[in-house]
C-alpha cells in the first residue's frame, strides 16, 4: 500500500475518532446539564419549604400570673377530680389578662382583649390543677401561645408598620374615652403630607385601573361585557373620588378602615387618630391605652400601622395591647413545642404534628408487618420453587400489572373489603396499615424477584452439589446473598407508602382528629390519620398561620422519608456481598 491511501485511512479514522470525542463530551454535559439543574430545583424546593415553614418552629406565647381562686376552681368545693373539670378556668385567664388592663371594661373592649390567646389554653390549666390539686387558691404563672394573627403580626408577617417620632409638644384634654390632641406647631404635619402622598397614590391607580377597563370595554365583543367593564369602571371612579377629601389641602382629613391607622404614644398611653385639621396642629381619636396624665409633652411618637383595618385580621386595639404587654415583659417569642407535642387542632397555635406521627408509625407497622414477610415469601416461591407453566406466568404478568394500579384503587377496594365487608374501624392505622400492604406488595414482590434472579446460578449449584436440599440452598445461600436488595426494596417499597394519601382519603384518614391515638396495640384502632393526610388538611384551611405550619409538616413528612433510605442505604451496606 502507497502512502497516500494510507494517509487517506489515517485521516478518516482521526475524523471518526473526533466525532466521537466530540459525542461522547457532549453526553457527559448533558449529563452534568441535567444533575446540575436537579440539584438546581431541589434547591429551590428545599430552600422554599425552609423559608416558609422557618416561622413555624417559633411563637410568640403570653405568660401571666393567674389566681386559682377556690370557688372558680373548685365549684363543689370537695376538690375531687370530677369537681376540678368543671371549674371554670377561662374565667381565671380572663381575669387575669383584665388585670393588665383594668380600663377595658366594656364589652367590645374585652372581646378584643380576651382575643389574645385561644379560650382552649384553659385546658391546659385544667390539666395542670388536676394533676396537682394543691395549687388551688395559689396564684401560678401560665404560659400559653398568643392567638396566630397576634403571632403573625409580632412576627410582622401580616401588618406593616412603623414608629416615628414627634416634633413639637402636643397636649391631651382627656387620659381616656375620646381625646383631642392640640399643639402649637404643626406637629402632624408630617403626618398629614404622608395621608395625602398614599391617598394621592391610590387615587391615581384608581383611576388608571378605571381607564383600563373602559378601554377594555369599548373593545369588548358582547354587550355583556362591555356593560360589567363599564360597570366596574365607575364602582372605581366612586372609589377614587373617595380621596378627594383627603388630597384636598383646605379640607378636614379623617382616617378611616380603607386608609393607615396613625396611633400616638403619649404620656405612657395611646391615642387613636379618627381626624387631623388641615393646618396639623389639632387632631381628635380615641384613647386605646390610657394616659398617665393629660399635661403636655414633647416626648411623643408616631405610630403607623401601613396595613388599613380592612385588610388586616387583628384591630388596632389588638395591636395595642400586644405592643404593651411586650413591653411589660409578658409576651416573648419561643421555641414553638405545641409544633411536635400536640395533635391537630381548629386553632393554627395549638396544632401539631405529634397525632399523625403517631398515626404514621402506626400504619406503616402495619404495613410492614403484612407486606415485607407476605412479599418476600411469594418472590421466594415464585422465582425457587415455582414451576413454570401457564398459572404462573399469569400470576406474574398480573403482579406486574399491580405495580401500575394508581393507589386509589387500593383505596377502594379496601373500602369495599375491609370497611364494607369486614366492619374494620374507619380512619384506624390497621385499615390504613392494610391498604397500603396491599399498595406495596408489587413492588416488594418485584424487588425481592430481582434480588434473588440476580444471585449468580454457581452459588446455587455449589450448594446442591455437596448435598444441601433446594431449601437449604435457598434460605441458607441464596437468600442471605440477595437480602441487600430485598431490604432495599422492601424500604423504598415502604418510604412510598409512607407519603401516599390518595387511599387513605377513601378510608376516612381525612378526618379531624384532635387527639393523638395511643402509641400500643390499643392505637391501632383508634382514629387516626398520617403526615402526608395532615399536609393535605393544613394546606386547604383559610388561617393563613397554617401555611407556614403545612411547610413544616413537609419537613418533618422529609426526615421521615430521608431516615427510610438512610435505613436502606446502611442496611444494603451491612449484608452486602461480593463475589
Amino acid at each position: 500500500m502507497t502512502d497516500a491511501p494510507r494517509q487517506a485511512i489515517a485521516d478518516a479514522v482521526r475524523q471518526r475518532l473526533a466525532r466521537r470525542h466530540r459525542a461522547e463530551g457532549r453526553f457527559r454535559a448533558f449529563g452534568i446539564g441535567a444533575i446540575a439543574l436537579a440539584i438546581i430545583f431541589l434547591g429551590v424546593l428545599l430552600g422554599t419549604i425552609m423559608l416558609q415553614a422557618s416561622g413555624a418552629f417559633t411563637n410568640y406565647v403570653i405568660t401571666l400570673p393567674v389566681t386559682l381562686e377556690r370557688e372558680v376552681a373548685d365549684p363543689r368545693g370537695d376538690m375531687t377530680e370530677a369537681s376540678l373539670r368543671r371549674g371554670s378556668y377561662n374565667q381565671l385567664l380572663q381575669r387575669s389578662l383584665q388585670s393588665e388592663f383594668p380600663a377595658a371594661s366594656s364589652r367590645a373592649d374585652l372581646r378584643e382583649l380576651f382575643g389574645l390567646y385561644s379560650g382552649l389554653n384553659a385546658a391546659s390549666v385544667m390539666r395542670r390543677v388536676i394533676a396537682d390539686p394543691s395549687l388551688v387558691g395559689t396564684t401560678i404563672r401560665v404560659t400559653m401561645p398568643a392567638n396566630h394573627e397576634i403571632d403573625l403580626y409580632l412576627k410582622g408577617i401580616t401588618v406593616d408598620e412603623h414608629i416615628s417620632t414627634g416634633s413639637g409638644s402636643i397636649q391631651a384634654d382627656a387620659v381616656s374615652g375620646d381625646v383631642t390632641l392640640s399643639s402649637d406647631t404643626p406637629a402632624f404635619a408630617n403626618a398629614i403630607a404622608r395621608i395625602r402622598q398614599q391617598a394621592t397614590s391610590d387615587r391615581d391607580a384608581l383611576l388608571d385601573r378605571a381607564a383600563r377597563l373602559e378601554a377594555g370595554a369599548a373593545g369588548a365583543e358582547s354587550r355583556d361585557a362591555r356593560e360589567a367593564g363599564l360597570a366596574a369602571a365607575r364602582r372605581a371612579r366612586d372609589e377614587a373620588e373617595r380621596f378627594e377629601a383627603v388630597i384636598d389641602p383646605e379640607t378636614r382629613i379623617t382616617l378611616g378602615p380603607r386608609t393607615a391607622s396613625l396611633l400616638i404614644r403619649l404620656n405612657g398611653g395611646v391615642v387613636a387618630v379618627s381626624a387631623l385639621t388641615p393646618d396639623g396642629r389639632e387632631a381628635e381619636g380615641r384613647v386605646l391605652l390610657p394616659l398617665e396624665t393629660a399635661s403636655a409633652s414633647a416626648d411623643w411618637s408616631e405610630w403607623v400601622i401601613e396595613t388599613p383595618a380592612a385588610g388586616r385580621r387583628i384591630t388596632d386595639q389588638q395591636a395595642v395591647y400586644a405592643r404593651a404587654l411586650e413591653e411589660r415583659g409578658m409576651v416573648a417569642r419561643r421555641l414553638n413545642t405545641n409544633l411536635f407535642l400536640n395533635a391537630d387542632s381548629r386553632e393554627p397555635e395549638l396544632a401539631g404534628v405529634m397525632g399523625a406521627f403517631i398515626g404514621s408509625i402506626l400504619t406503616m407497622l402495619v404495613t410492614m408487618l403484612l407486606a415485607v414477610p407476605i412479599g418476600v415469601g411469594t418472590a421466594i416461591y415464585l422465582e425457587e420453587f415455582a414451576p413454570k407453566n401457564r398459572l404462573t406466568g399469569f400470576i406474574e404478568v398480573n403482579i406486574n400489572n399491580l405495580a401500575a394500579v394508581p393507589s386509589i384503587v387500593f383505596g377502594l377496594l379496601g373500602l369495599a373489603v375491609f370497611i364494607n365487608t369486614f366492619g374494620m374501624p374507619r380512619s384506624a392505622p390497621l385499615v390504613g396499615g392494610f391498604v397500603l400492604a396491599l399498595m406495596t406488595l408489587p413492588t416488594v414482590i418485584i424487588s425481592s424477584r430481582a434480588a434473588l434472579r440476580a444471585v449468580p446460578p454457581s452459588i446455587r449449584e455449589a450448594a446442591l452439589g455437596i448435598g444441601a436440599s433446594r431449601t437449604q440452598a435457598v434460605f441458607q445461600h441464596v437468600l442471605p446473598l440477595a437480602m441487600p436488595g430485598i431490604l432495599t426494596g422492601s424500604i423504598i417499597g415502604l418510604a412510598q407508602a409512607l407519603g401516599e394519601t390518595a387511599p387513605l382519603l377513601m378510608i376516612g384518614m381525612v378526618a379531624f382528629v384532635a387527639d393523638a391515638p395511643s402509641l400500643g396495640l390499643s392505637g391501632l384502632t383508634q382514629p387516626s390519620t398520617v403526615m402526608p393526610v395532615q399536609v393535605f388538611l393544613w394546606s386547604g384551611a383559610s388561617e393563613r398561620a397554617f401555611e407556614m405550619r403545612t411547610a413544616a409538616a413537609i419537613l418533618v413528612l422529609l426526615t421521615l422519608m430521608i431516615i427510610f433510605n438512610a435505613a436502606a442505604i446502611i442496611l444494603r451496606r451491612r449484608f452486602e456481598r461480593r463475589w
